[in-house]
């Protein structure tokens, strides 16, 4: 059984650096063709991919989000991590981590971890 469990802080000021870290537990983050994914879901709003990191290391990001975004890799410690830059209010949010398979779709999530964006 694979789980996912997401850290890191829960109020940030703005312009600040959203740092959240995901902590895989019961399979490997390098396992082939998964791709570990950050999603977030602001109040009242739909859920938001913010970007991925494959099996490889390579990465990928929501063209939106990509000039403030930073998803990186610590494959001896089994867990992935976001960098958010220059954070506002708009980026308070729910964030999740979350496993998704090409073939099978998103299959483990974490349980999500409430952001502040506030002074």
């Amino acid at each position: 059984q694979v789980q996912l469990q997401e850290s890191g802080p829960g109020l940030v000021k703005p312009s600040q650096t959203l740092s959240l870290t995901c902590t895989v537990s019961g399979g490997s983050i390098t396992t082939n063709y998964y791709y570990w994914s950050w999603i977030r879901q602001p109040p009242g709003k739909h859920l938001e991919w913010m970007g991925a990191i494959f099996y490889t290391g390579s990465t990928y990001y929501s063209p939106s989000l990509k000039s403030r975004t930073s998803i990186s890799r610590d494959t001896s410690k089994n867990q992935f991590t976001l960098q958010l830059t220059s954070v506002t209010p708009e980026d308070t949010a729910v964030y999740y981590c979350a496993r998704d398979h090409e073939l099978v779709g998103y299959d483990y999530w974490g349980q999500g971890t409430q952001v502040t964006v506030s002074s």
